[in-house]
């Protein structure tokens, strides 16, 4: 007598795998927007509180110049430097800058105006009175 499994034992493994990856694959992509969405927020939160940083810098120097731009070392790059201040000094918005690309969780912008290229839509953010604000992004939390 041979020991091996039966035709019907193969099928009913086949099926349970079928049906665990139904399931796992959606949570999988599911997970991914989310972590997608997460950086974005974690971004965001950064560069905030990086401007509030750079304007309290700039009052305790007497210095009240606004913050024009954040992009304003040039290239590749969204959030790389502060517009620059009446020194002429413009200090980096991010120790490790985003690059600018226009896939699902990546920002790009042109010096006052910047989006967020989000899973399930963009969100655009204006920099305006030493502010970072949108019009209600409800995917970042605003």
């Amino acid at each position: 007598m041979k020991q091996a499994f039966t035709m019907i034992e193969l099928i009913f493994v086949i099926v349970i795998i079928g049906v665990l990856s139904a399931i796992a694959v959606p949570k999988f992509a599911a997970t991914r927007d989310d972590a997608l969405i997460v950086k974005g927020r974690e971004t965001l939160a950064s560069v905030r509180s990086a401007i509030a940083a750079e304007k309290q810098k700039r009052i305790l120097r007497g210095d009240f110049t606004a913050i024009t731009d954040l992009s304003a070392g040039g290239g590749s790059y969204v959030f790389d430097k502060f517009s620059a201040d009446k020194t002429g000094n413009n200090n980096p918005v991010l120790e490790y800058p985003p690059k600018s690309c226009t896939t699902p969780g990546c920002w790009e912008g042109n010096g006052t105006t910047y989006t967020f290229h989000g899973p399930s839509g963009d969100c655009t953010y204006t920099l305006s009175n030493n502010r970072l604000t949108t019009a209600g992004c409800s995917m970042l939390g605003d």
